[in-house]
């Protein structure tokens, strides 16, 4: 299973646990995502109007989502009703992460009786926001038609993702298990059902069969406006030529010897941290970054991606400035099972993102929820961006290491 956010954390630590579910059912995965669940409840309980009791009760069959219905009386709506009013509050909000959230939650897979049937789409309620009502849930992989119907939902679901502002490669997230056999006499499938398990068991055991590539997602969302676009086009392959990842500072590339300053405050081929003059004894010869108690690498150029910085930051950058968040990235075996090496988010519980094999698809991600997370001024949004021009086009750890260095971390 790849690209899961196995700490997405959107979650509030209010966010209520579901009481006992009364009713029995032959095919219970109702938890299975409970990492959106959780998120959804918390943005769900902030306004409540038709009482809902717990998000989880519409991922059941219509007979055991009318006893957590509230006021919604066609429980097969109840799922649409619940993303309905969180995208609304998150909506209000301005909080895109929990638009995002919202969106997922409307396109998860319901329970059904048995493996290979379908659930009863709603036709009695319609959304009041378009980005809901063009969403449906994503149906038993064993079902007919299924493979095709679910790819066509999670692109729409990409789509709609990357128009709010988010991360179409979230899309994923709502994916489901892998066909079951029809005629399964337990009607278990390939499912799980963990109510302790906050992650989402098909994340924590690798259950999830992701419904697109990245290129894929990157096509899907082609021509959608949306601050996450230059997200995908990354994902694509793409991120050398993506002016977003530059952001207009195309000459900014991390090239062995040619390193611009973390602040952003290049000097032609003789870059220096703002202010940051090269300490006694360790001055900086002419095309040479300073860097106050680091000797600079063979040649007396610092290593690709290794930026000048003063002490522990240049202008502009380090700790303080990005209000406690860590916004450095990590390279090796992730954490969301991931089986060979990749790029995720050192801070997950700050940036929830599931790892990716090209540094610009992380970097671009944390540099676009930096104002929103961390309460930063645009000095530090442009560091960031200033780094993550300076790690685009470069593999393995010199890649994480060119952006670290470059927020001056």
């Amino acid at each position: 299973m790849k690209n899961s956010l196995i700490a997405l954390t959107l979650i509030g630590a209010a966010a209520a646990r579901p009481a006992t579910l009364k009713t029995k059912r032959e095919v219970p995965q109702e938890h299975a995502h409970r990492n959106v669940i959780i998120a959804v409840n918390d943005l769900l309980f902030q306004n409540n109007p038709d009482d809902i009791q717990d998000g989880v009760f519409a991922l059941l069959g219509a007979a055991a989502a009318a006893d957590g219905a509230g006021d919604i009386a066609d429980a097969d709506c109840l799922q649409q009703a619940v993303a309905d009013q969180a995208f609304t509050n998150a909506k209000e909000a301005g909080d895109v992460e929990g638009m995002t959230m919202a969106l997922i939650y409307r396109a998860l897979e319901r329970n059904t009786g048995s493996v290979g049937l379908a659930s009863v789409p709603c036709e009695s309620i319609q959304a009041v926001n378009p980005e809901i009502a063009a969403l449906q849930q994503h149906q038993d992989p064993a079902s007919d038609g299924a493979a095709e119907l679910n790819k066509g939902i999670a692109e729409e679901l990409a789509r709609q993702i990357a128009a709010v502002g988010g991360d179409p490669l979230m899309a994923n997230e709502a994916s489901t298990f892998a066909p079951g056999e029809i005629g399964d006499p337990t009607g278990a499938g390939n499912t799980c059902d963990d109510e302790n398990d906050d992650a989402g068991c098909i994340n924590t055991q690798n259950l999830r069969v992701d419904d697109l590539t990245e290129d894929e997602i990157a096509a899907a969302v082609a021509g959608v406006s949306g601050a996450a676009a230059g997200n995908a086009t990354a994902a694509a392959g793409n991120a050398t030529d993506n002016a977003a990842a530059n952001v207009g500072n195309a000459n900014n590339n991390a090239n062995a010897g040619n390193n611009n300053a973390a602040a952003g405050n290049a000097a032609a081929g003789n870059n220096a941290a703002s202010g940051n003059n090269a300490s006694a004894g360790n001055n900086a010869s002419a095309g040479n970054n300073a860097s106050a108690g680091n000797n600079a690498s063979a040649g007396n150029n610092a290593s690709a991606g290794n930026n000048a910085a003063a002490g522990d930051a240049a202008s502009g950058a380090g700790a303080a400035s990005f209000g406690g968040c860590d916004p450095t990235i990590t390279f090796g075996l992730p954490s969301d099972g991931r089986q060979e090496e990749a790029f995720e988010p050192t801070d997950l519980a700050t940036f929830n993102h599931g790892s990716a094999q090209k540094i610009d698809i992380i970097s671009q991600f944390i540099c676009s929820q930096m104002s929103n997370k961390c309460d930063v001024d645009a000095a530090a949004v442009s560091t960031c961006d200033d780094a993550a021009a300076a790690a685009s086009g470069l593999t393995g750890q010199a890649a994480a290491d060119a952006f670290n260095s470059g927020l001056g971390l």
